[in-house]
């Protein structure tokens, strides 16, 4: 009985350590996001502080690294230094590309290459794009000891071309990617790489169950790859999942991917399978950190509406017009809110003055033409319609046989 006991008390001590363990993860992924959010609104003290708070709790590599980069926009370079480092110290070359970014800055190119190079020799090592973009080496770019430093092979053929496949699919160029792809086949053939690459080709191409198929066998081998995963969210969107979308970026939020525009993302998942709550809680989350932000607000403000609580719809789109007053969205928003519940005069005004700032917006011209006709202003609606008509809108064409022939 005794041995039995001391089995339950083991097996207990360490369920009660996993909990702890999964609080402590989800209380510094917090931190990271604020600090974050403070570093890019250019308040990098308040973000050093929130994270020496952080750091007493739990020296954790990531807090470091976070706060070395707090340091580094604040230009304490020596804080950023002794931060990165620490890092290395708790978990190996993760403060290292920070190191590369700050002696880049103080131009000290040997130590720079120096820490670049164990970078790119680790698992943390970024892109060769994102390496090549970064502001920080740009004072190195005419070097000798930069061009020096490049010849040597740091990313593969397989890399290189995986790389040039997502440049050429950002930009729509299929065919060229297909090109780039079965150059890759022929050397690395059934390889991560190849299925990876298909994967992204084919999310281009909206063949969206070929690729969330890819996008799941590489989650299958590589669970917590967060590459793959954003791919198969992609994906799983594109395919109407949202439920399944929505799972996958919980995944990503749950490995600690520091990532605001992951709730916004898996909210709008939510809105789509009617999960308001879950929906607003995320939205909530991110305004916490960007609380003038327009895409949330707005995102916040079309989640109520369609809850139908049309006033705190309008509370939002309200507060979206005092931040951004100039903004013929935030016009449209609202005007849809009051077209929703019959305030025709006032869904007018909306779309008026969001036309006045985008007179182009063929669809808005149709709302404020429905808007006046419902309000029995036959005239200005013809008016609105055939402006909507000339602008591509074929719907328009009904509205104005039924209502405008004699206009």
């Amino acid at each position: 009985m005794t041995r039995r006991n001391n089995i339950y008390r083991l097996a207990a001590l360490l369920y009660i350590g996993l909990i702890c363990i999964n609080v402590h993860a989800q209380q510094d992924l917090d931190v990271i996001l604020k600090a974050k959010a403070y570093i890019q609104a250019g308040h990098p003290s308040q973000a050093i502080g929130i994270l020496t708070d952080a750091i007493r709790l739990n020296e954790n590599s990531q807090l470091f690294v976070e706060r070395g980069e707090a340091c580094l926009s604040g230009k304490d370079y020596s804080g950023a230094i002794r931060d990165f480092n620490q890092a290395n110290n708790l978990t190996e070359h993760s403060g290292d590309y920070g190191l590369a970014r700050v002696y880049a800055f103080k131009g000290d190119v040997n130590t720079s290459l120096y820490h670049l190079g164990r970078h790119l020799s680790s698992g943390f090592r970024k892109s060769e794009k994102e390496v090549m973009l970064e502001p920080a080496f740009e004072v190195l770019e005419n070097r000798s000891e930069w061009r020096q430093f490049w010849k040597k092979d740091w990313y593969s053929f397989a890399e290189k071309s995986v790389s040039e496949i997502e440049f050429l699919a950002s930009k729509g160029d299929v065919e060229e990617c297909r090109s780039v792809l079965s150059e890759l086949k022929k050397n690395y053939p059934a390889s991560e790489e190849v299925t990876y690459a298909e994967a992204m080709i084919n999310l281009s191409e909206s063949k969206y169950n070929e690729a969330v198929s890819a996008s799941l066998r590489l989650t299958a081998a590589d669970p917590g790859n967060e590459k793959y995963l954003r791919l198969l969210a992609k994906a799983q969107s594109g395919q109407s999942n949202p439920a399944g979308a929505s799972s996958t970026y919980t995944k990503l939020l749950d490995n600690g991917t520091a990532d605001a525009q992951l709730f916004l993302l898996r909210a709008e998942c939510y809105r789509k399978t009617k999960e308001t709550d879950k929906a607003l809680q995320d939205i909530e989350k991110y305004l916490e950190l960007y609380p003038e932000n327009k895409g949330a607000i707005s995102l916040a403000g079309k989640t109520e509406a369609e809850s139908g609580d049309n006033l705190k719809a309008i509370e939002y789109f309200n507060k979206n017009l005092k931040l951004h007053p100039n903004d013929a969205d935030c016009y449209i928003d609202r005007g849809n809110s009051y077209f929703v519940a019959k305030s025709w005069e006032w869904a007018v005004k909306d779309y008026s003055m969001s036309l006045d700032l985008q007179p182009g917006n063929a669809e808005t011209w149709l709302n404020k033409g429905v808007a006046l006709l419902s309000s029995g202003n036959i005239k200005d609606a013809c008016h609105d319609f055939k402006r909507s008509f000339n602008l591509g809108n074929q719907k328009a064409s009904s509205y104005i046989s039924k209502n405008c022939m004699s206009q």
